[in-house]
């Protein structure tokens, strides 16, 4: 062969090893005349993918599903509400970090746990209020209570399993956005965090000996940022479809396929009392990419309830910039947070896409809104599916839902 000709096999190669190597599912372009992270040269955040459950994690999960399953053969969908919070809303905590059933990675105890859900079942609806798909808590419990205890008991261990896998995630995101340390040798004991690459080095992580890698702060991203393509977007069929409708929405932009709003309620298990966050999150890891390591990682319902604004709003850019993928919003619908309402709402899903700076104002948040409530109210103003709003207001809207989480 020439050397000419090997040069030339040898370049094609090259060129074509990294078209081998992408990903079957990719996230849409985003809108036309905004600033795309998928434009700019890749760059490696530090993420995690799935770790494995280590002997010490099965004995945890072990003893909360047992003592789950001792405690509630007796209960139903008729047991009183101190009888479902005290024998449902269970923890574990994995590696020091705090993971509730039913609720996500939280800081608060499972007393506090149990305290707040009291209060939200106390608290009676608004008479008001439009319910449009989040599943109460009242509501998850009921669910929770109807199955027989092995079909719980299952239940309880899939879904503390998945946590215990992402444990990785949550202490990367409380160190990188929170400033909280890392144990001592993190990246030994958990080989699957991605490490960034050398070239975005600039600040020492801690002392857990995993080498050095930028923290990035809210200046260093972009002035604006979106994920998913606005014309992949549909408004909810039904009242209680909010989450398989957001749900539509991020696998649309994943697969470049629409699939029915029925389906994803089937696979989120949707009743008309809504679906629940973790449901929304286990979808999104089971039924699109974005769970991979060279996207958000394994996706986890996490209690932002202590977080600033700005912890938020970097948060948001993170996961579109770096991740390149969606945010579950889980937001309360109230008009004093969202302008274009004609009456309140209940707890509500929104797919979060997007941001854009502004100078000396808040930023604006970019998210698809499933809700319009024209289509079941012809007299009401017609709200559209992409919508920029003051990023604040939708902070504040996720603070005052009960759980204050989110699906990241």
């Amino acid at each position: 062969m020439s050397p000419a000709r090997t040069t030339g096999s040898v370049l094609l190669m090259l060129v074509a090893l990294p078209l081998a190597l992408l990903p079957l599912g990719a996230p849409s372009a985003a809108a036309a005349g905004e600033a795309s992270p998928h434009s700019a040269p890749r760059v490696l955040p530090l993420t995690a993918g799935y770790g494995r459950v280590t002997p010490a994690f099965r004995r945890t999960i072990d003893q909360i599903v047992v003592a789950g399953r001792a405690a509630g053969r007796a209960l139903s969908a008729r047991s009183s509400p101190r009888a479902l919070v005290d024998d449902l809303v269970r923890c574990a905590t994995f590696e020091g970090q705090r993971y509730c059933l039913g609720t996500g990675w939280t800081d608060r105890t499972q007393s506090q746990v149990r305290s707040q859900a009291m209060r939200q079942l106390r608290q009676p609806q608004l008479a008001s209020a439009e319910r449009t798909g989040d599943l109460s808590a009242y509501d998850a419990l009921r669910q929770d209570a109807r199955m027989s205890p092995a079909r719980r008991a299952a239940a309880q261990r899939a879904e503390l399993r998945q946590a215990a896998r992402s444990v990785a995630k949550v202490w990367l995101l409380r160190h990188q956005i929170q400033g909280l340390p890392l144990p001592q040798d993190f990246y030994v004991r958990h080989p699957e965090v991605r490490r960034a690459g050398l070239a975005e080095s600039r600040t020492t992580i801690g002392s857990s000996g995993g080498g050095s890698s930028k923290v990035k702060h809210w200046g260093d991203y972009p002035r604006h940022a979106s994920v998913l393509d606005p014309k992949e977007v549909a408004q909810q069929h039904r009242t209680y479809w909010c989450g398989p409708t957001s749900m539509q929405m991020i696998a649309w932009g994943w697969h470049h396929k629409r699939r029915a709003q029925q389906h994803w309620a089937r696979r989120l298990g949707t009743t008309t009392d809504g679906t629940s966050i973790t449901s929304m999150v286990d979808v999104v890891n089971r039924d699109t990419g974005y769970d991979r390591a060279s996207y958000a990682g394994p996706y986890i319902t996490l209690d932002i309830g202590d977080w600033t604004f700005a912890q938020w709003k970097l948060l948001i850019a993170r996961h579109v910039v770096d991740y390149r993928a969606p945010v579950v919003l889980h937001p309360v619908l109230l008009q004093r947070f969202y302008p274009y309402l004609d009456h309140d709402g209940s707890g509500h899903f929104q797919v979060g896409r997007g941001y854009r700076k502004r100078p000396d104002k808040t930023p604006l948040l970019g998210y698809f809104e499933p809700w319009n409530q024209q289509r079941f109210h012809p007299d009401e103003p017609f709200i559209d599916r992409v919508q920029w709003r003051a990023a604040y207001q939708s902070y504040r809207a996720n603070e005052a839902h009960f759980q204050h989480d989110i699906g990241v």
